[in-house]
């Protein structure tokens, strides 16, 4: 894989690319499965769920039971059940992936600005960011509900690039999914996949992207601000 040349800022991912969170996922989605007298999930279908924001994720764990109409009629409830129980574990269940630090310390070091771009809540994001030793790094961070979109669409990491002042060009966006790798395309930006998170159970070698990194500080080694 050649070098990322000319790189201001990274934007990254939350859900499976700094942080293995399945475990909270499984144990938040069961509790709420359980308030509503259903059948507790098993953790990799739940993760294959993971990616495109809680309401999503939501509409998919209801959608096992129930046929579509009927599952709106649970639907806030589901919802509010399960933010519930996420706040109330929110990180408890979750571990850093090896080489996250590292990586976003390497790129700190390089200069690179950092923004955390997830579709996860902004209540769920920053708590976690804190409570993982992860908020210090970042200059911005954003949630799936922080904008009228989130990814795939680009519009989450068009306003980092306005944020911080670069041409999208300048931008590389790191995560684990097609979700980041399409945002990243549509915006102009530069991607760079990770391949050991979730991608909805799909195979990340399939997705268009610049290359693969084992780990964000394989990563931190591929960029570079010249």
């Amino acid at each position: 894989m050649t070098k990322l040349n000319n790189i201001k800022a990274a934007i990254i991912d939350l859900d499976g690319t700094m942080l293995d969170t399945a475990g909270d996922f499984h144990v938040a989605v069961n509790r709420m499965r359980a308030e509503l007298g259903l059948e507790p999930l098993a953790q990799k279908t739940i993760v294959n769920f993971v990616g495109k924001g809680t309401e999503n994720l939501m509409r998919r764990v209801l959608a096992v039971d129930y046929a579509e109409d009927e599952a709106e009629q649970y639907f806030k409830q589901a919802l509010d059940s399960y933010t519930e129980h996420y706040l109330a574990i929110n990180g408890d269940f979750s571990a850093l992936y090896p080489g996250v630090k590292e990586g976003l310390q390497a790129m700190k070091d390089k200069g690179l600005r950092l923004a955390c771009v997830t579709n996860k809540p902004v209540s769920f994001t920053l708590p976690l960011l804190d409570k993982k030793g992860l908020r210090g790094f970042f200059d911005v961070v954003y949630g799936g509900d922080s904008f009228p979109k989130k990814k795939p669409d680009p519009m989450p990491l068009l306003q980092v690039c306005k944020d911080f002042g670069l041409a999208p060009a300048q931008v590389v966006a790191i995560g684990d999914s097609s979700n980041d790798a399409q945002a990243a395309r549509a915006a102009g930006c530069r991607v760079l996949n990770v391949p050991y998170g979730y991608n909805h159970g799909e195979s990340i070698h399939d997705v268009d992207s610049d290359g693969i990194v084992q780990t964000l500080f394989e990563a931190a080694q591929q960029i570079s601000v010249d």
